[in-house]
């Protein structure tokens, strides 16, 4: 029987976390230009901000969930390739940087929790957002942000063997290239996920 969207993200048991949605990912100046470009295709920031707003409207938590690297690098990751290329970039996600705020156009509401990391590739592993989901009484997780290729996989696989139901609008989220992005949607994470819009969403909070 297919999942009443509504029903699933109902405001009383149900959080919005935004994965690396900060200016030096998805911003103009970004460490990852090609990952910035597939999320500007879908205009992942606007969508993000619209739901955001919504959220807010309804009472709905919203996570903000940053990645930071100390200028010393004490305690980064160095075991992958992903972060020997950021590494190399000139946009430093140096703490208290533009490269880790939320972009204006989301902005971070005094209601919200903003939840920055120093290591790994996803929201969940060694943070507090489990905890913090849990005590809020979040059951579904409705999940925004960058990107499919590793960082929204984790989020959602992670999420999943914790017992979350995951919902992802599929134009709040993407991957490089976009078509692998979309790859990922439809034959992964759909097996995991409720894959939507972010129209729909707006609509079930309305």
């Amino acid at each position: 029987m297919p999942l009443n969207l509504a029903e699933l993200v109902a405001p009383a048991h149900t959080a919005l976390v935004l994965q690396e949605v900060q200016n030096g990912v998805v911003g103009t100046r970004s460490a990852l230009p090609q990952l910035a470009a597939s999320a500007a295709a879908v205009d992942l920031v606007e969508h993000c901000a619209q739901l955001a707003r919504r959220a807010r409207e309804r009472g709905v938590p919203v996570f903000h969930c940053t990645a930071e690297m100390r200028a010393d690098g004490v305690g980064v990751n160095r075991n992958a390739r992903l972060f020997a290329g950021v590494a190399k970039s000139d946009v430093k996600q140096s703490p208290g940087s533009d490269a880790v705020r939320v972009p204006d156009a989301i902005g971070v509401d005094e209601r919200d929790v903003l939840l920055p990391r120093h290591h790994g590739v996803g929201p969940m592993t060694d943070t507090q957002l489990d905890s913090m989901l849990r005590n809020c009484g979040v059951t579904t997780i409705v999940g925004v942000g960058v990107s499919l290729n590793i960082g929204m996989f984790n989020m959602v696989v992670d999420g999943v063997n914790r017992g979350y139901q995951m919902v992802l609008p599929r134009d709040a989220v993407a991957g490089v290239p976009p078509e692998y992005g979309e790859a990922v949607l439809a034959n992964s994470l759909s097996l995991l996920a409720t894959i939507t819009t972010t129209a729909d969403v707006l609509a079930a909070w309305s």
